[in-house]
């Protein structure tokens, strides 16, 4: 019956509303395989690049990829079975902890986040497909060719945003066989031309090979896992605890998340140390690509990128939708993919895209670690039992139930968070903002570490003794007409 309803594609009902069980056809391996396919496009490849121009040589800059990943892989990936329990989004669900106004928190941060990342994936399939457009037909390569690049892969990935749940799982079964096939052609056709040496010649970024292998341990690994603490949730709410267990869902999302980032950095790792340009991944890999293989990589640069990008604007959705409960699914994920498209010219046409993303992304991975370690607390606290009715206090425009601590606000989460995100951002080291702290540690940003250390430590000190809220404080009740969306948020 489960896989009747899935036979069909149509477009999603649901936003961040507690999914019924009949409708939670989802399955395990519908979770792996949308976290391995929709990864593995450039837009996440690119950062498998960055160690190359960090100058490490190759097999170093694989350890420091594996271990960060394996790191962040065990905080980030038991945020899986919060949605599992709760059968709405992760930001949704975070109210259990932040109060059903407070989990607004995480709906920024997972709506930042998305857009951040759907930017760099957008910048960099348009140069995918330019690139190899201009060198195998003699199309033109300026202004004007990336604009209507970004234009139809944009539009493209709002719709498959917009079609949803079963669309995007669909689409990333595919992408996981096609895409891997692709990354395993690029590997034979570059293999020639590899060389595991560094990169650079000048020696290690931060003056000495421990320090700049742990950079990159935190920066490209560890980052990678971050960037799924507010997506787990999308695809877990859909699979049945009536069906398939804790474990099994746990596992999925595990391997899924492990294989879909290091299939797709390593490759951008090893592609990097072959085009060896540390100036321009996509543009380098262009040009000491073989013909054959630039036919493939525009295949990745169209699909991979609205895989992709179609994941991180349909997430978006879910939380512009969380944020303003009186718009639909539909309408706040079209929303979201015009501003994403907007960022995306601005980034090409006013300022340096990929300096100013990247140093956004760790300045909002900073924000999210403590909010996700702190909704990890409170999953174990509460052994998974939820009141998913009182969890959509705010989506309902009610008020009350075991949620609602201090007027919607649990203020020990969210003072915990604040402190965690200070350390975090004081931690940061980018091209736009570096924190007074990176002198303590070194020169190495470690900023995910102890703003999720700190958040954590704050939140089970100022929640020590007190047992989670089992019950409504009060009844909920509708708000009046006069108190409706813009009183919520006050």
């Amino acid at each position: 019956m489960a896989h009747a309803a899935d036979a069909s594609i149509t477009i999603e009902q649901h936003g961040v509303d507690t999914i019924p069980d009949a409708d939670r056809t989802g399955r395990p391996r519908d979770v792996v395989t949308i976290l391995i396919g929709s990864n593995l496009c450039l837009g996440v490849v690119i950062f498998g690049w960055l160690p190359a121009t960090f100058g490490l040589s190759f097999w170093e800059s694989v350890t420091a990829q594996v271990a960060g990943t394996l790191l962040g892989c065990l905080l980030v990936a038991p945020l899986a079975l919060v949605s599992f329990r709760t059968a709405t989004n992760l930001s949704t669900s975070s109210g259990a902890q932040f109060g059903v106004r407070g989990r607004l928190l995480g709906s920024a941060i997972g709506l930042l986040l998305s857009l951040g990342y759907a930017a760099l994936t957008v910048w960099t399939g348009g140069a995918a497909v330019v690139g190899p457009l201009a060198r195998l037909l003699g199309t033109p390569g300026g202004d004007a060719a990336y604009a209507v690049g970004y234009v139809v892969l944009a539009a493209g990935s709002i719709l498959a945003a917009v079609f949803g749940y079963r669309l995007l799982t669909r689409m990333s079964s595919f992408l996981a066989v096609i895409m891997s096939a692709l990354m395993l052609a690029g590997v034979i056709a570059l293999a020639p031309r590899f060389d595991p040496a560094p990169v650079l010649a000048g020696g290690y970024l931060l003056g000495d090979f421990w320090t700049t292998w742990l950079l990159v341990l935190v920066a490209v690994g560890i980052s990678g896992p971050i960037a799924f603490i507010t997506l787990l949730g999308d695809y877990t709410r859909y699979v049945s605890p009536q069906r398939y267990s804790q474990r099994r869902v746990l596992v999925a999302s595990t391997g899924g998340m492990v294989a879909g980032v290091l299939i797709a950095q390593l490759f951008g790792t090893f592609t990097a140390f072959a085009a060896r340009d540390a100036g321009d991944y996509v543009g380098g890999l262009v040009a000491a690509a073989p013909s054959w293989f630039l036919v493939l990589l525009l295949v990745n640069g169209i699909f991979g990128t609205v895989g992709n990008a179609g994941v991180l604007l349909y997430s978006m959705g879910l939380d512009l939708d969380a944020i303003v409960p009186k718009v639909s699914r539909v309408q706040s994920t079209t929303v979201a993919g015009l501003v994403a498209t907007a960022l995306v010219f601005a980034g090409y046409f006013l300022w340096d895209a990929a300096d100013a993303v990247t140093a956004f992304v760790l300045l909002m991975t900073a924000a999210g670690t403590p909010w996700a370690v702190i909704t990890l607390i409170g999953f174990r606290r509460s052994r998974g039992v939820y009141d998913a009715d009182a969890l959509q206090v705010l989506n309902r425009r009610s008020r009350g139930g075991a949620y609602w601590f201090t007027h919607g606000f649990s203020v020990p989460a969210v003072v915990a968070w604040a402190l965690g995100t200070v350390v975090g951002l004081l931690s940061v080291d980018t091209t736009i903002w570096h924190g007074p702290l990176i002198e303590v540690t070194g020169g190495i940003d470690l900023s995910p570490l102890l703003a999720g250390l700190t958040g954590g430590l704050a939140y089970v000190a100022l929640t020590r003794g007190h047992a989670r809220a089992a019950a409504p404080a009060e009844p909920s009740r509708p708000v009046a007409a006069a108190e409706e969306a813009p009183a919520l948020l006050r």
